[in-house]
């Protein structure tokens, strides 16, 4: 097999899931919530950190750039001419 279970995008959305999803059981249970609790707040949390992480790290990788003055379309400090 040489090509990888995961790519390297999804396999970042899952940490970071997993990691909020482990501070927020933590967390709860800081508070004094009891076990059950706890790790009912982190899977949830969990599972709303996926789709979130999964649109903030977008797979788009086409660059916009900023508009010049008065709206030419052209980038301030690029020499066309």
């Amino acid at each position: 097999m040489d090509r990888p279970l995961l790519s390297l995008r999804s396999t970042l959305v899952f940490l970071l899931a997993v990691l909020a999803g482990a501070a927020a059981g933590g967390l709860t249970a800081l508070a004094g919530d009891s076990t059950p609790r706890s790790v009912l707040a982190g899977l949830a949390v969990a599972g709303l950190a996926v789709p979130f992480f999964n649109r903030l790290i977008d797979s788009d990788t086409t660059t916009v750039r900023p508009e010049g003055p008065a709206g030419t379309g052209i980038a301030e400090g690029e020499n066309h001419g």
